[in-house]
């Protein structure tokens, strides 16, 4: 059985959301992402899934951002996948 170690998690300013990812140590990468990106709140999404769940949630999330906004990835995603 595989591992439920995985969080999801969404980067916000104000209300809007600038990135979506997945970490298995939510702290470390808070900080490191303060270190290149702008923002106000690090939210956790449910609770820690597979990595595989977490990493199908991401692409289904950013996709549903994309959706939403004209096309466009959350300010800080890259592409569609989160990478």
């Amino acid at each position: 059985m595989a591992k439920r170690d995985t969080y999801k998690y969404e980067l916000t300013k104000g209300n809007r959301v600038v990135y979506v990812g997945i970490t298995n140590n939510p702290e470390r990468r808070e900080m490191e992402h303060h270190q290149d990106k702008d923002f106000d709140k690090m939210r956790i999404i449910g609770k820690a899934s597979t990595l595989d769940g977490a990493s199908q949630w991401e692409t289904n999330r950013i996709q549903t951002y994309m959706d939403n906004h004209k096309g466009q990835t959350p300010l800080y995603n890259q592409n569609e996948h989160g990478k």
